[in-house]
């Protein structure tokens, strides 16, 4: 399966006795192939959301984040590389959103375009009145497009 822009293969690992996602860039041919394997049921039963799992929880700064749209809303606007989307109800979700740095995490939720409130970690809202207040600053000193109303 496809994940961003790189191939990903899920197998058994023998070694590991364990699921595993691996990058098909990142793989090896055997000679001789090996022996024959034993189907097994995929935890899940689904590849895609296993390797999001695995892909987003890589990052080394992890949030979650409730989102006020239902899943399928959310889906539609998302990349899965940093997250993964969890239905809470029909009006909303959870977002596990992982990034190199808080700054970024805020860049992420500010292009989903949705309202949303911060589940974890704690003190991630000071990233937010950063970046908002920097908004705020530009918004006032910028000329307003002809036609617009300034709010």
């Amino acid at each position: 399966m496809s994940w961003g822009r790189r191939w990903y293969l899920v197998a058994w690992d023998l070694d590991r006795a364990d699921w595993r996602s691996f990058r098909v860039d990142r793989i090896s041919p055997r000679t001789p192939v090996g022996p024959r394997f034993t189907p097994r049921e995929l935890p899940g039963g689904d590849a895609a959301q296993f390797v999001a799992r695995g892909v987003s929880d890589v990052w080394p700064v992890q949030a979650t984040i409730r989102l006020h749209t239902s899943a399928e809303s959310a889906r539609q606007r998302m990349w899965p590389l940093n997250g993964r989307l969890e239905a809470v109800d029909e009006h909303s979700c959870l977002l596990y959103l992982g990034a190199e740095t808080p700054r970024m995490l805020v860049s992420l939720l500010t292009m989903l375009d949705v309202d949303f409130t911060i589940e974890s970690p704690a003190g991630f809202a000071e990233h937010l009145h950063t970046i908002a207040a920097r908004y705020e600053r530009a918004a006032i000193t910028s000329a307003p497009a002809e036609g617009s109303v300034n709010r």
